[in-house]
């Protein structure tokens, strides 16, 4: 079962959106302000959804303690401001998704799902092929061992990098497709999802993270069209 945490200080909004992840058999915890959620950070549930107008701790500074805790923490921001602006830090911050009110609480409730599975693959009683699991336990790729199923990545010395779960997907989602140039449409529906509303140039705010920890990576850009990955 998986365990969402919930902070929204509209109560009636959380109750109603507490109730719909519940229906999904999901373990649901509501918290009114970031300032109680704060003090649950440790307990790691598999999922947060955070509005970022919230009382006490805004949902940014819960956001960057969430990941200061764990960096591969999957998390999907709420906001009433349908702004670039908060799209754009919450993904630096390291957010899997966003979406802005008003929303139907289903649509929330398909993100959830869609980031959980992602995620989780494998886990918590989601299908993987066994023989796959084994056989894509690391993958090497120039200086950096890809360990899929732990979701990490350690350098040459054997240091693990700090990336986020999205940083994650998007080497991951390059490693597999190697050799191949890939538009930025592609990557986004791989990465963000179908029902990811925004535009493709979060690829490269992404691109260049990923490029920024990981220096070695052979990952070039094809100007005007998107990205490929060279063989290593």
């Amino acid at each position: 079962m998986y365990s969402i945490y919930l902070v929204e200080d509209e109560e009636h909004l959380r109750g109603v959106l507490g109730a719909y992840l519940e229906k999904e058999g999901w373990q649901v915890r509501s918290f009114p302000d970031g300032t109680s959620a704060r003090d649950a950070i440790s307990e790691r549930p598999d999922l947060w959804v955070l509005d970022i107008m919230i009382p006490g701790v805004d949902g940014f500074q819960l956001m960057r303690e969430i990941k200061a805790d764990q960096p591969n923490q999957p998390v999907i921001f709420i906001s009433a401001r349908d702004a670039d602006i908060d799209r754009i830090i919450g993904l630096e911050l390291g957010s899997d998704d966003y979406i802005a009110k008003p929303f139907l609480p289903r649509e929330l409730v398909i993100r959830c799902r869609k980031l959980l599975e992602r995620v989780y693959a494998g886990q918590k009683g989601n299908s993987l092929p066994a023989a796959s699991s084994e056989r894509r336990v690391k993958l090497m790729l120039a200086s950096y061992t890809i360990d899929e199923p732990a979701r990490t990545v350690t350098d040459s010395e054997g240091a693990t990098l700090d990336l986020t779960s999205k940083e994650f997907e998007l080497l991951l989602y390059f490693v597999q497709h190697q050799g191949l140039v890939l538009e930025r449409e592609q990557v986004l529906r791989a990465v963000w999802g179908m029902d990811y509303f925004g535009t493709d140039r979060v690829v490269d705010d992404l691109v260049r993270r990923v490029r920024r920890k990981l220096p070695e990576l052979r990952l070039e850009t094809v100007y005007g069209y998107g990205y490929r990955m060279v063989k290593a």
